[in-house]
């Protein structure tokens, strides 16, 4: 969660960071702030709400400062206030900090501090991080016998440290818990210091000036060269370069990647919201990512050439939210093609049940940020374990990215809103082909001509996908049916019981209409007593083989006066069926990616009707990098 951009360099800091703020806010928009070195002091504006309150409520045009640092929050620790904002400053606002993630231990690091003279203010356990750089600052520059010992510890293959930084290394040596840090010292004009631990952190690197972000499209538009900052590194950010050290403080150096990213795949484009812009780009998206991985209708993976797919007994999917929705979607993919038992589990329960994973367990982890934490701890535990990983991750260079042993990379380009669109079809589509490279590898050349098969009807499924997309004004006039529900219904069997899942997510999480998700057959058995006069029903029914299961199912739902709306690609005509909604014809195993567009429409337009914000919905963020 929270957003954090920094900035030095030759031209005025507050506009950089206001922009990186904007791009950030679907990390979080309980409030914002942001501080700037002026004259040897720190000038700090920050208040509740959004990014924009900023540029309403102060003077920033006269702010001439050329370094800064700025953050957008999602809050764990404490209220959203202005008091709660970051930044934060220490008692002698000496230093100021920014941070995303969690301080664990604050409480204790706090009665530390009260211990030792310090007083806080704010509930938030952000405020204990300069007040402890403050600390150990005062210890290493009064105590000679104190600064010695550090000196013998972090310095040993050179003379002399920062001393900022060493106290910002003592400090993170307290700390138990998630940070991305970045720190001002109102004595150093022309620099920001860094530190990171299982929250992302990026440096763009510029000519003459250098960019910090959680995310690359903070910062695309300024810079495609990126240094990624591992778990336990310090950083010393200056115009003219960066300083990077491991967590023994001795210089470490980094790798500069260009990221070919656009920076207008992070604009509206001329649509009204970036959740309506993510849902048709999903033709070219799922495009580019079969691309990739496709040719000739053959699997081309050589990413994956050192797996050994025949050794493991088991796979497990492990991921959270939608991505954990793809995974489920593609469940039996897995177990009908490669005929090996697959089990997904969301990411965050997954490390608190002792798994039972070996070396012969193949485990898969989806993330759209690959930032995600309970998805990177479960990840860690699994590598821990012997578990051969293959991550599905849309973001290069990311925590998991860097972690896992094998990484596919889906090609959905930036994804902005927080409700996942274009993400989900991507993760379905990189899932079905893995799904085929290993049914390929473990069943060998009998099943060649079956794949092939699947890859030819996989490479139509954007242009289908487009289709859906020209008919998006009928799920338009659904939602103006729709938008005054208290609750909404979503069901279907096999394969679309799992799109009924990821529909009533979509529907909840953006339009905060009450929904839920049942398997077709379940419904007899305790949620029918929900139903009543004209409450709306989505049924999904895309197999042929269990068709007709749903659609009796829906009948008896119908009996109890339920609204029934039908998602299918079928030939199903029923008068008592209220709405049907058609999609073009595919394979069973690939009409997930298409059932799903329409009920992302609908949630849209239902969010639009109801005039809230589609892209920040309430209480949520879009990288979830907290437990």
């Amino acid at each position: 969660m929270c957003g954090i951009v920094g900035y030095v360099g030759s031209q005025r800091a507050v506009p950089v960071l206001i922009n990186g703020l904007l791009s950030l806010e679907y990390r979080g928009y309980d409030s914002a702030g942001l501080a700037v070195l002026n004259n040897k002091n720190i000038d700090v504006f920050k208040n509740q709400g959004r990014v924009k309150n900023l540029t309403d409520n102060f003077d920033l045009d006269s702010v001439a400062s050329k370094v800064g640092i700025a953050h957008t929050r999602w809050a764990t620790h404490g209220k959203p206030s202005d008091l709660n904002a970051h930044p934060h400053l220490d008692n002698s606002k000496t230093f100021a900090v920014v941070h995303n993630g969690i301080i664990e231990n604050y409480d204790k690091v706090k009665k530390f501090l009260i211990a030792n003279g310090y007083e806080l203010y704010s509930q938030t356990d952000t405020e204990v991080i300069p007040n402890l750089v403050h600390y150990y600052y005062n210890k290493l520059t009064n105590d000679v016998e104190f600064r010695q010992a550090q000196m013998l510890t972090y310095s040993t293959r050179y003379s002399s440290v920062d001393d900022v930084l060493l106290a910002l290394r003592c400090a993170t040596g307290d700390l138990t818990g998630s940070y991305a840090i970045e720190l001002l010292a109102s004595f150093s004009p022309d620099q920001v210091y860094i530190a990171k631990k299982d929250s992302p952190m990026v440096v763009g690197s510029g000519e003459g000036e250098n960019f910090i972000a959680s995310d690359i499209p903070a910062i695309l538009q300024h810079t495609k060269n990126f240094y990624f900052i591992e778990d336990g590194e310090l950083g010393i950010v200056k115009p003219d370069g960066v300083t990077f050290f491991n967590g023994s403080l001795e210089k470490i150096n980094k790798e500069l990647k260009s990221i070919e990213w656009d920076a207008e795949a992070s604009e509206k484009n001329g649509f009204d919201d970036y959740m309506l812009k993510e849902i048709f780009e999903q033709p070219r998206a799922i495009r580019e990512t079969i691309g990739t991985s496709i040719v000739d209708n053959a699997i081309a993976l050589p990413e994956l050439d050192g797996v050994d797919f025949k050794k493991f007994n088991m796979i497990y999917i492990v991921a959270c939210g939608t991505a954990m929705h793809a995974g489920l979607a593609t469940k039996s993919i897995f177990e009908n093609l490669a005929h090996i038992p697959t089990i997904v589990d969301m990411a965050s329960e997954f490390r608190y049940r002792n798994p039972l994973i070996d070396d012969k367990t193949l485990c898969v982890f989806i993330s759209q940020s690959g930032e995600t934490a309970d998805t990177i701890a479960a990840l860690k535990l699994a590598k821990e374990q012997g578990a051969t990983t293959i991550s599905v991750v849309n973001v290069i260079g990311s925590s998991i990215t860097r972690v896992s042993d094998y990484v596919l990379y889906t090609h959905a380009g930036p994804e902005i809103a927080v409700a996942s669109t274009k993400a989900f079809t991507c993760q379905v589509t990189t899932l079905s082909i893995l799904a085929m490279e290993i049914a390929s590898k473990r069943i060998g050349s009998s099943i060649d001509s079956k794949i092939k098969e699947l890859c030819k009807e996989l490479s139509h499924i954007p242009d289908k996908v487009k289709e859906v997309l020209d008919n998006a004004d009928e799920m338009k006039s659904l939602a103006k049916e729709l938008y005054k529900s208290k609750d909404v219904y979503f069901t279907g069997r096999g394969f679309d019981a799992y799109v009924a899942t990821e529909g009533a997510l979509k529907l909840k999480e953006i339009s905060y209409i009450h929904a839920d998700s049942y398997p077709s057959g379940e419904f007899k058995h305790g949620p029918i007593a929900l139903i009543e006069k004209d409450v709306p029903v989505i049924g999904i029914a895309t197999n042929e083989d269990i068709n007709a299961k749903t659609v009796s199912n829906l009948l008896e739902l119908l009996t109890r006066g339920a609204n029934v709306t039908l998602v299918t690609n079928q030939k199903i005509e029923n008068p008592e069926i209220q709405h049907t909604v058609k999609i073009p014809e595919c394979s069973p195993l690939f009409a997930s990616i298409l059932a799903i567009v329409p009920l992302q429409l609908l949630s849209y337009y239902v969010a639009k009707e109801k005039g809230l914000d589609v892209d920040k919905p309430r209480n949520l963020a879009k990288s979830v990098t907290v437990e």
